[in-house]
């Protein structure tokens, strides 16, 4: 037999590999998405089995309905504020009062623990100096100090956004700070061999390498910028969801407060999917786990 004859036998199964491939991923694919929908499921299930267990204990007086209301009392309460508006006003009124005190105290905190993180992460001299003092501030529990920042600032959207400004800050700088740390040396060395100044080495190879670090800061960050601003209204506001717990508590509303959580947390559920889309846009190279 000529050496350049492969018997056919030897062919077929080198033919069949991008075909034998192909079926392996679509399997994958087709067990991802049976997972995805089978998580979902479970998501939904357990759900209706806890407010299906809370109404029926309420309505059984099993738990007092007076203290711990009822999801049907609750669905009562936002639909009312959501067709007829609330005491202070429009329910969108309320959430974008919140919510603009919220985002605005986030962005100034996560740039401001941004700066000063990778800022002392690049100069040591500059970390031994000031990070007695920063240890300090973060050993302060943040939220008594919205009472000083209404002292301060009065009843208007400035003491909020501080509040929330000193909740986001710290979890921000020390992500920011710790990625500064932990960048491979040898892309730093590489870049000083090929002449990059201290500015570009810190704009072309610190700052990328430590984002991965500030965006999982980001996800929790936006929560307590939330926490802050709502702590802030509930403490004295003109208007906003805190406000609202406020009266609702006042007046012992069980159902107000329940419905105002529950508004803040479609509010918290909604910035985590545009944070997540936006990390999974940026970081399309990263390879990830399932689906959560």
């Amino acid at each position: 037999m000529s050496p350049d004859v492969m018997p056919e036998a030897q062919v077929a199964p080198t033919m069949s590999e991008p075909a034998d491939k192909t079926n392996r991923a679509q399997a994958r694919a087709r067990a991802a998405r049976r997972h995805r929908a089978f998580v979902l499921a479970a998501r939904v299930l357990l759900l209706v089995a806890v407010l299906g267990l809370w109404e029926g204990l309420s309505r059984a007086k099993f738990i007092d309905p007076f203290n711990f209301s009822m999801p049907s009392k609750i669905w009562d309460q936002i639909w009312t504020w959501v067709m007829h508006g609330t005491a202070l006003g429009s329910l969108g009124e309320q959430i974008w009062y919140t919510l603009h005190e919220a985002l605005l105290g986030w962005v100034i905190g996560v740039v401001a623990g941004v700066l000063l993180g990778i800022a002392l992460g690049r100069v040591r001299l500059l970390a031994e100096v000031l990070g007695p003092y920063i240890k300090v501030l973060n050993s302060i529990p943040r939220i008594v100090l919205a009472p000083i920042f209404l002292i301060w600032f009065g009843l208007g959207p400035s003491s909020k956004v501080a509040s929330a400004v000193v909740l986001v800050f710290f979890p921000v700088f020390f992500n920011a700070f710790q990625g500064a740390r932990e960048v491979d040396r040898n892309l730093v060395a590489n870049a000083r061999i090929l002449g990059a100044s201290d500015r570009r080495v810190t704009l072309q190879v610190v700052i990328p390498s430590a984002t991965s670090w500030i965006f999982t800061s980001l996800h929790v960050s936006f929560g307590f910028a939330l926490i802050g601003a709502i702590v802030g209204e509930y403490i004295g506001a003109t208007k906003g969801i805190g406000l609202l717990v406020a009266q609702s508590q006042n007046t012992f509303n069980a159902a107000g407060v329940y419905a105002a959580m529950v508004i803040l947390a479609v509010v918290a559920l909604a910035a985590e999917g545009l944070l997540t889309f936006a990390e999974r846009r940026i970081f399309r190279w990263r390879p990830t786990g399932s689906d959560s």
